[in-house]
């Protein structure tokens, strides 16, 4: 068996790859703060905020796989510096840009620099670090892309209180300029010799079928799932992706490696990490209007509120190997999952008249549910692949998880805006107040502004809640679903002695 020498830079290197997954973190939430300045100074449409938002999610989740395959054939680092390289000049386009279709191509920039960059700091760690340490790495990374979850509402609200929009991109340079610095000074090359050439029509079908599915999924909840536009982006999805499927098939060193998907260790654990990000979407995408508009609070004391969650996942990447190695991945997983399902099913209890502090208990319990499933389902999905083939793998497992967040955030906002215009006491409005209140909470809430109704007000603080709380219960049962697939699917816990040797594909025992 190959021995495994640590490199004596590795935690130097790991925070290297924290201040590149930093940087990424804020880009996905500082944005939203922005939009209503940046509507009103640029004149964009619902629309085009919609798009200025989604551009970089879609170009994300479609370059994945071939940025995976790029760091295995060119060198992770080189492609890490490219990456950040790209985002940063990206951030720049995007500050100084005069009109929105200019923004929107500054997002789909930053989505290109966003998809180097964050498979192949996850394919590093197995060549950074042992199985015994990975599992803490993995837990760093994950609390570092997390935390800029709600830090990038308190950063953008900060900046918005004494910049100009354009400041919520500016932000982006000197984060990517240290994460360059750290990457050339700290990070060792590493790089898979034998990796296929980049096969262009494979990236173009990847690209094209999760960039047609993933804009079908993004557009639906305003559009319809019976639109001509989406079902042509659905079925035009299928057959893109199929077309890839089978083209890989035929391919000795295919860039979409099926043979991981046909492991059993990979298959499960990627799968329970997506499920994880589907019910942590879902409670992402509810909690910020609810705040806002239902509790009154600004964008800054939004981003402040949010952090409990931080909390309990910081928690959790301490408590997470120790758990692992006294129960096993398996149960981890599992129990990890449960939490998260009880967090869910808690915060369905909420009511207009619950306040914050309610709310900031079960975002704890979310937070520890998070990180005790997530972290050791994402170690255990990277210590199944050979260390030389970690990039495309790494590159699968988080296309999976992105895609997995944005059907969280479809299906669930389409469930939600349903539930709050049915709900919705409209009575008495003219029909264009009427029709604009229905949009959304914070719709409501400008309209019984104008109108002066305290009626609506009640109203729409109501149906929303109760929209919220319907959601929560789904990703509930989604996360129990979960939960039972990963105790009865997941490989069982390996042997000590085996656990310490080096990752490779071998078939593992169906229990231990």
């Amino acid at each position: 068996m190959e021995t495994f020498t640590p490199d004596p830079r590795r935690w130097w290197a790991l925070g290297a790859l924290v201040a590149s997954m930093l940087t990424l973190g804020f880009d996905m939430t500082i944005l939203n703060v922005a939009l209503p300045t940046m509507a009103a100074d640029l004149g964009a449409t619902t629309g085009e905020q919609q798009w200025m938002a989604d551009a970089y999610v879609v170009v994300f989740a479609a370059l994945m796989l071939p940025a995976g395959l790029l760091g295995d054939r060119f060198g992770r680092r080189r492609m890490l510096v490219v990456g950040l390289g790209i985002f940063l000049a990206a951030s720049l386009v995007g500050a100084l840009a005069a009109d929105v279709n200019w923004v929107v191509a500054a997002r789909a920039l930053m989505g290109v620099g966003g998809a180097l960059v964050t498979p192949l700091a996850l394919s590093v760690l197995p060549s950074l670090f042992a199985p015994d340490e990975r599992a803490k790495a993995i837990g760093i990374i994950s609390a570092a892309s997390a935390l800029g979850l709600p830090l990038g509402p308190i950063m953008g609200g900060w900046l918005l209180n004494h910049f100009w929009w354009g400041s919520v991109f500016l932000v982006n340079v000197p984060m990517a300029a240290l994460g360059i610095a750290a990457c050339v000074l700290l990070l060792p090359e590493t790089r898979d010799p034998a990796s296929p050439k980049v096969d262009t029509v494979s990236t173009a079908l990847t690209a094209t079928g999760l960039g047609a599915l993933i804009y079908a999924i993004i557009e639906a909840p305003s559009r319809g799932w019976t639109d001509a536009l989406v079902l042509g982006m659905l079925a035009g999805a299928v057959l893109l992706l199929t077309a890839l499927v089978l083209r890989e098939r035929r391919q000795p060193r295919p860039m979409l490696d099926m043979t991981l998907l046909a492991h059993r260790g990979f298959l499960f654990n990627t799968l329970a990490a997506t499920l994880v990000m589907f019910v942590l979407s879902g409670l992402l995408f509810v909690l910020p209007p609810y705040l806002q508009a239902v509790l009154g609070n600004d964008a800054l004391g939004t981003g402040v509120r949010l952090l409990p969650m931080m909390g309990g996942l910081l928690v959790a990447t301490r408590l997470a190997p120790q758990v692992v190695t006294r129960f096993g991945a398996r149960a981890t997983v599992s129990a990890g999952l449960v939490v998260l399902a009880f967090a869910a099913f808690l915060g369905s209890r909420t009511t207009t008249d619950s306040g914050y502090g309610f709310t900031a208990l079960w975002l704890s319990v979310t937070g520890l549910g998070f990180g005790l499933s997530l972290i050791p389902a994402m170690n255990g999905a990277l210590g199944t692949l050979p260390r030389d083939r970690a990039g495309s793998g790494s590159g699968l497992l988080t296309t999976l998880r992105q895609v997995g967040g944005a059907i969280g955030i479809a299906l669930l906002g389409s469930l939600l805006a349903g539930i709050f215009r049915d709900r919705l006491d409209v009575t008495g409005l003219p029909p264009q107040a009427a029709d604009t209140a229905g949009d959304s909470v914070i719709a409501a809430h400008l309209v019984a502004q104008r109108t002066g109704s305290g009626d609506l007000l009640a109203s729409a603080n109501s149906a929303y809640v109760h929209g919220m709380g319907v959601v929560l219960l789904v990703c509930g049962a989604a996360a129990l679903v979960a939960a039972l697939l990963a105790a009865a699917f997941l490989p069982g816990t390996r042997r000590p002695d085996e656990a310490a040797g080096t990752p490779d594909m071998a078939p593992e025992p169906a229990d231990a």
